[in-house]
C-alpha cells in the first residue's frame, strides 16, 4: 500500500469542517498544528505593530494514494481556497515509507478495493 501526505494550511475557524470533509472522503485521521502564521501575495496588515491576520492551522493527513486526490479536492472545496485570496493552500507529497499505521491498513484496504 502506498501513501501520500496531504498538508493543508487553513483558517482555524474552518479546521473542523475541513477535517470532517476529509474523513468523509476517506481520510482515517489527521494531526493538527495550531496557530501557524504565514504570508501570501499580500503582506498582512498591522495596527500599532500587531498583525491583523487570522490564525492558521496546519493539517497533516497520511492518506492512501488512490484516495488522495479526492480528499485534496474536498479540502479545497470546503476551505474555499479558490474563492478568496489568502484562504489557504493544500498540497500532497509522496511518502516513501510509514510505520505505526498497521491498524489503519486493514480499513484502508477495504475502502480502496471498493473504490477500484
Amino acid at each position: 500500500m502506498h501513501f501520500k501526505l496531504i498538508i493543508a494550511f487553513v483558517a482555524e475557524n474552518k479546521t473542523d469542517k475541513v477535517l470532517e470533509a476529509a474523513r468523509q472522503a476517506g481520510a482515517t485521521g489527521a494531526t493538527v498544528i495550531n496557530h501557524a502564521r504565514g504570508e501570501g501575495l499580500e503582506i498582512p496588515k498591522t495596527f500599532f505593530g500587531l498583525h491583523l491576520e487570522t490564525q492558521r492551522d496546519v493539517l497533516l493527513l497520511l492518506v492512501e494514494e488512490h484516495l488522495s486526490r479526492e480528499i485534496l479536492e474536498k479540502i479545497a472545496e470546503v476551505a474555499a481556497f479558490e474563492e478568496k485570496n489568502g484562504a489557504g493552500i493544500a498540497l500532497q507529497i509522496d511518502v516513501e515509507d510509514a510505520v505505526g499505521i498497521s491498524h489503519q491498513v486493514r480499513k484502508l484496504t477495504a475502502m480502496v478495493e471498493k473504490k477500484l
